[in-house]
């Protein structure tokens, strides 16, 4: 070798290479694809073939690997992590499934809900102050009472409808202090509730669970185990968002869950919808029938996919 890199320089005894010039073809073979090489314009090539699969492809990968890049992964997090009725960060949802089964799990101290969460959630617990939250509401709900107390004293013997308006305005005033309580506290997390009949509960927890690891629906999901209270008795699924004044993302975990054929989007009888709820509430044990007659959930799902079609 001469220690020059000409062409005769990159001869190999495998034939991919050789000194032999009439390989790369004569003068004019080669001047014809060096004037093509300098005329070619990418730009142009890629914008007349943007319509093909391939491209596509290589598009949408450039894409995923930009995004992974620019944006580092988080760590997972799981708050049911460690414990036994929970689906743990390196149990794949179906052996999840398998090991805790709604429909034959039965309902114990161990067993009082089966958890899962959304493992890429931001939502944590740690800023949460229950206990702030239950001083001020006790404070809100007995103020309530002694106010309703003094109107339906104060209107003895007046129209009734009279003092249930008085009574629907505090009402309302009241609902209000409360939600402003949770979010003062940091109590701010929420559910649709999922009311499916025995026979169908695996089913309809498989697509929850599957959609809420995979960041479909919202912070968390759990359902009751079962209680033996009988094929007809239905069980309830609650799907979470975190936080209940947020109403995108309540009406978008909706959405999800209709397009994942759980909910209806109208009807009557068993298609009536269903229903959110502030978690403030249910640890209040606002229920349907409360002494104070407030509305137990915040949202149906009716009003708000109707709300949406309108626009």
């Amino acid at each position: 070798m001469t220690g020059t890199h000409d062409d005769a320089d990159f001869a190999t005894t495998d034939g991919y290479l050789s000194s032999d010039s009439s390989f790369y073809g004569d003068a004019e073979d080669r001047a014809q694809l060096e004037e093509k090489a300098s005329s070619f314009d990418p730009t142009t090539y890629w914008d007349n073939h943007s319509h093909l699969l391939p491209v596509i492809a290589a598009a949408a990968r450039a894409n995923l690997e930009a995004a992974s890049s620019s944006s580092p992964s988080k760590p997972l997090y799981n708050p049911y992590e460690g414990s036994i009725c929970g689906r743990q960060l390196n149990e794949p949802v179906e052996d999840f499934l398998k090991r805790l089964p709604p429909l034959t799990t039965a309902a114990s101290s161990q067993y009082p809900w089966i958890f899962i969460a959304n493992p890429h959630a931001t939502s944590r617990p740690t800023d949460r102050d229950q206990t702030g939250f239950t001083k001020l509401a006790e404070e809100l709900l007995e103020a309530f009472t002694e106010k309703k107390n003094e109107i339906e004293s104060s209107m003895a013997g007046k129209a009734k409808g009279s003092v249930t308006r008085k009574l629907t305005h505090l009402r309302k005033a009241l609902e209000n202090d409360l939600l402003a309580a949770g979010q003062k506290k940091h109590c701010t997390s929420g559910k649709w509730m999922l009311f499916p009949y025995p026979e169908d509960i695996n089913r309809q927890w498989a697509i929850v669970a599957a959609a809420t690891v995979n960041r479909e629906l919202g912070i968390a999901a759990k359902v009751a185990p079962d209680e033996h209270k009988g094929d007809r008795a239905p069980r309830l699924i609650c799907v979470y968002t975190k936080d209940f004044s947020d109403l995108e993302d309540v009406k978008r975990v909706l959405v999800r869950l209709v397009e994942l054929g759980l909910v209806k989007k109208k009807g009557a009888g068993e298609e009536r919808g269903i229903y959110y709820k502030a978690d403030v509430f249910t640890e209040l044990g606002i229920t349907s029938d409360n002494e104070w007659g407030l509305k137990a959930s915040l949202y149906a799902s009716r009003d708000l996919l109707e709300a949406r079609k309108k626009k």
